[in-house]
Order: C-alpha cells, then sequence, then structure tokens
C-alpha cells in the first residue's frame, strides 16, 4: 500500500545560486566604483586642460620650421679687375646690365659704385669703373642715380673687386644647411622631419619670386573688360552647333 504524503510535509528545497546571478550582484557592486574612478579621470583631464599643456609642440612642418621672411637686404655685384685691365670686360658687362635690371625694378634711389683704393690694381679698377657707369647708363639708369665713392681695399691683395650695391625688399630663408641632429636618430620615436626639411624648396621659392611683396598678400584685382565679355559670349552664342557623340553614335547597333 502507498503510503499517502500530508502536504504539510511537502517543503520547498532551497534554491542553488546561479553563476549568472552572482555576476550580476558583482556588477552592481562594481559598478558604482568604475563610475566614481570615470568621473575622477575626467576631472582630472579638465584639471590639466586648463594649463594649456600641448602635445608635440615642435612644429612638423617645414614652412613653419623654415619660413620665408621679407625684408631689405643688400643687393651685391663683385666685379674682379686685373692689374693690367684697361677695360670692363664683355662678360662683366653682361653681369652689369643684369644687375642694372634689378635695380631698375626695385624701389631704391640710387646705385653705388665701390672703386677700391690703395691696392695694387687701383690704376686699373679707376679705369674699369668708367665703364661700369657708363654700362649702367646705356642700360637707363640716370646719371644722378649713380653714386661712385672709394674704399680700402689694401687688405683684398691684387685684384681687389669693383663692388656695386643698392638695397631692394628681397625674399629669404635664414638658417639652411644646418644639421644639428643626426638624420635618423634626431627624428625619434614621434616620426618627425629632420630639421633642415624644406629648406632648400623655401629657399628656392624665394629666390625665385619676381615680386616679394606676393609673398605678402594678393594684388588688387583690375576692372572687367565689358566689352571683349560681350564680343566672348556673341561668339560663344553665336558659334557653330557642336555634335556630342552618344554611346549610340560611337557604336552603332
Amino acid at each position: 500500500m502507498r503510503k499517502l504524503i500530508s502536504k504539510t510535509n511537502l517543503q520547498p528545497l532551497p534554491r542553488k545560486s546561479s553563476t549568472k546571478n552572482r555576476r550580476g550582484l558583482c556588477t552592481r557592486a562594481i559598478l558604482p566604483g568604475i563610475l566614481v574612478a570615470t568621473a575622477f579621470t575626467l576631472a582630472s583631464c579638465a584639471g590639466h586642460s586648463k594649463n594649456h599643456f600641448t602635445v608635440g609642440s615642435v612644429p612638423s612642418n617645414y614652412k613653419k620650421n623654415h619660413p620665408i621672411i621679407v625684408d631689405e637686404q643688400e643687393q651685391v655685384l663683385d666685379i674682379p679687375v686685373a692689374s693690367s685691365a684697361y677695360a670692363l670686360p664683355i662678360a662683366s658687362a653682361s653681369a652689369v646690365q643684369g644687375f642694372a635690371q634689378g635695380f631698375a625694378k626695385s624701389a631704391s634711389k640710387t646705385i653705388t659704385v665701390l672703386v677700391p683704393t690703395g691696392s695694387p690694381n687701383e690704376s686699373a679698377a679707376r679705369v674699369v669703373s668708367e665703364g661700369v657707369v657708363a654700362t649702367l647708363r646705356k642700360s637707363g639708369i640716370p646719371v644722378h642715380r649713380i653714386r661712385t665713392t672709394g674704399y680700402h681695399a689694401a687688405q683684398h691683395g691684387s685684384a681687389a673687386p669693383i663692388r656695386l650695391s643698392y638695397n631692394a625688399i628681397k625674399a629669404s630663408v635664414t638658417g639652411c644647411g644646418k644639421w644639428p641632429n643626426d638624420l635618423v636618430a634626431g627624428k625619434g620615436s614621434e616620426n618627425k622631419n629632420y630639421h633642415n626639411f624644406g629648406c632648400g624648396s623655401q629657399s628656392n621659392l624665394a629666390s625665385m619670386v619676381a615680386n616679394p611683396a606676393d609673398l605678402l598678400g594678393p594684388r588688387g584685382s583690375s576692372s572687367i573688360d565689358a566689352t571683349r565679355r560681350t564680343v566672348a559670349i556673341d561668339e560663344y552664342r553665336s558659334g557653330p552647333q557642336v555634335e556630342i557623340n552618344t554611346p549610340d553614335t560611337l557604336y552603332p547597333r
């Protein structure tokens, strides 16, 4: 015979805590700590930003490392003179003409011809200087803008030069050719450009600019030619119709 079990003797068995429940309890316990640590970290970062710390403060752009400087500089041309010279050589005359063209384009008032004195070629330099002045005048420079003076040249030897000079606005780059660090080791782990990077191209650009003022700002635009614009529009409207080649005309079916 089966025994009858009363309902009062039935008691629920205790539940076993699952791993999932334990993880949930741990997450709920650790989460407030993570939020507090995150807030503290963000607050510390905000505090550092007030001090304006800059990462990688050394500029890696070659235009900033080697800027083009526009300022007034002395333009110089030296003409060597032998003790036996009696006239200005043809090659030197060509150089004087080119120098005179540069002076004419500048806003300088006078060009100075420095003739050596006290040197073994003093007499020859005096004769050659007359040819220099004559070449300058043939190049279109008025005589009142040519200034002739002497300089003591005993220490320059027997071939002291005649120097032509004037001041003009010039674009240039300074500091090229310096290698303070090793080409490989100087870059370091930050993979920055080496010190002399881009200096040569910047210097070439400064030398090729005809008007250094163009580096400071754009020139003013000229007014439009309304008549020429009307002619161009009329020619465009009355011109022949150009047939556009479509895929069907290029490749007929």
